[in-house]
């Protein structure tokens, strides 16, 4: 009888589980989501004006000030969940340098299969599609898979939700397939999209595209890309 197919012995070693400290980058530092940011995240994200950043989101939107301070308040006490807000360097407007122009987190961290998910991803209009952006994503895999030596990195959304199937694969995660009737949300289906970076990936290229891609060398005067990252990545 042929003996059965089994997967490789992994060392026994959990993952370090993850703390409430500063990721300090270029253009940006995630720091802490506390209470002390909720002013200007709700001025960014918050009102009528901004109610579509929530349409993917389990929560939102919030038109009301005291229920944005409420969400903040579960989001930075969340003993499963680790928020992390985004804290502009580079002025994307001035009224905004040194302040909170979005937030993501840390959650589904489990540190025995030594496997995490990035979520909650809520970015401002100011910060999507900017530098600033990607590096946050950077120095939280960075964290995942540098410091905590996570084997996993996990990105799962809407289906329906483009943008973020497409922000993925731009970050070097891989698709995996779809979860069929995986939640409500709202009153509403969603089948979600399941995305991964795994370790060997991550130290075997997408690391090294995302700091090429980051360098201040590979902007011009006007901050445009001379590179863009798939094309760093996959050596063109």
């Amino acid at each position: 009888m042929a003996e059965p197919q089994l997967g490789p012995i992994v060392p026994n070693k959990p993952a370090i589980p993850p703390t409430r400290k500063p990721l300090h980058g270029r253009t940006i530092t995630l720091e802490p989501l506390t209470a002390a940011h909720s002013d200007s995240l709700f001025s960014c994200l918050g009102g009528a004006d901004n109610a579509r950043l929530w349409d993917y989101m389990p929560d939102g939107p919030f038109t009301s000030k005291a229920d944005f301070d409420n969400f903040i308040h579960y989001a930075a006490t969340s003993e499963d969940r680790l928020f992390f807000s985004i804290m502009d360097h580079t002025g994307l407007k001035d009224a905004y340098s040194g302040k909170a122009v979005g937030f993501l987190s840390l959650f589904r961290i489990d540190v025995k299969n030594r496997a995490v998910e990035i979520g909650f991803v809520t970015f401002s209009r100011m910060l999507q599609r900017t530098t600033a952006a990607t590096e946050a994503f950077y120095l939280m895999l960075a964290f995942v898979f540098d410091e905590l030596h996570f084997r996993r990195c996990e990105w799962k959304c809407n289906d329906l939700n483009v943008p973020s199937k497409r922000a993925a694969t731009r970050l070097g995660f891989l698709f995996e397939g779809v979860f069929r009737k995986h939640m409500i949300v709202k009153g509403r289906n969603r089948d979600s999209a399941w995305f991964s970076i795994v370790d060997e990936e991550w130290k075997g290229g997408v690391k090294g595209a995302l700091e090429k891609w980051l360098d201040a060398d590979n902007f011009d005067a006007e901050g445009r890309q001379k590179k863009d990252l798939v094309s760093i990545r996959l050596g063109k």
